[in-house]
């Protein structure tokens, strides 16, 4: 079994923006142009799986045009982690006190009052256990895509902020399992 998981283009946000399960597009061109460098990787057979956010979609749509064996599935549980009220807002405006009690408990704080980060580890989860035999692709997010990578390890939840992996796919790139 493999599992690709590739992230969407770049968002059009503003740099330092917190945009979890904000709704945002992605740049046209990045998008089409990830679509074009997926299509010529992936094998025949392949099931495909997406966030049901639009900067993922629309990744998934421009895959499936050049590609029409490979046709998407919209799955809520591969969506980026919901911040709340945080969404949209610069990370320096959040506050350090409101991201100081994040880190503080960072499994079971609802950031923004949005999703704990055991709720999206369970969310992901649930989706990582329902893959099925053969090869797939999840066009996700990198928050989504570093828990699939703790979730490879056996790991179903952390405690600690120390603990949440650090490295994702570039924008319009992906890692494999």
């Amino acid at each position: 079994m493999t599992l690709w998981l590739a992230r969407h283009a770049q968002p059009l946000v503003a740099p330092g923006i917190c945009y979890g399960a904000l709704d945002v597009a992605a740049d046209v061109q990045a998008t089409q142009a990830a679509a074009e460098k997926l299509a010529a990787l992936l094998p025949t057979c392949c099931a495909v799986r997406s966030s049901t956010l639009q900067r993922c979609e629309r990744l998934a749509q421009a895959l499936s045009a050049l590609r029409p064996d490979l046709t998407p599935n919209f799955d809520p549980r591969l969506r980026e982690m919901d911040f709340g009220s945080w969404e949209g807002q610069r990370w320096d405006a959040i506050g350090q006190t409101a991201l100081d009690a994040w880190t503080a408990d960072f499994a079971r704080h609802h950031p923004g009052g949005g999703e704990s980060l055991a709720e999206f580890m369970q969310r992901v989860g649930s989706a990582w256990d329902a893959i099925e035999p053969g090869n797939t692709l999840w066009i996700t997010h990198a928050g989504v895509v570093r828990a699939a990578g703790l979730l490879a390890r056996g790991l179903r939840q952390i405690e600690r902020a120390d603990q949440w992996p650090t490295a994702a796919p570039g924008y319009g790139e992906w890692f494999t399992f």
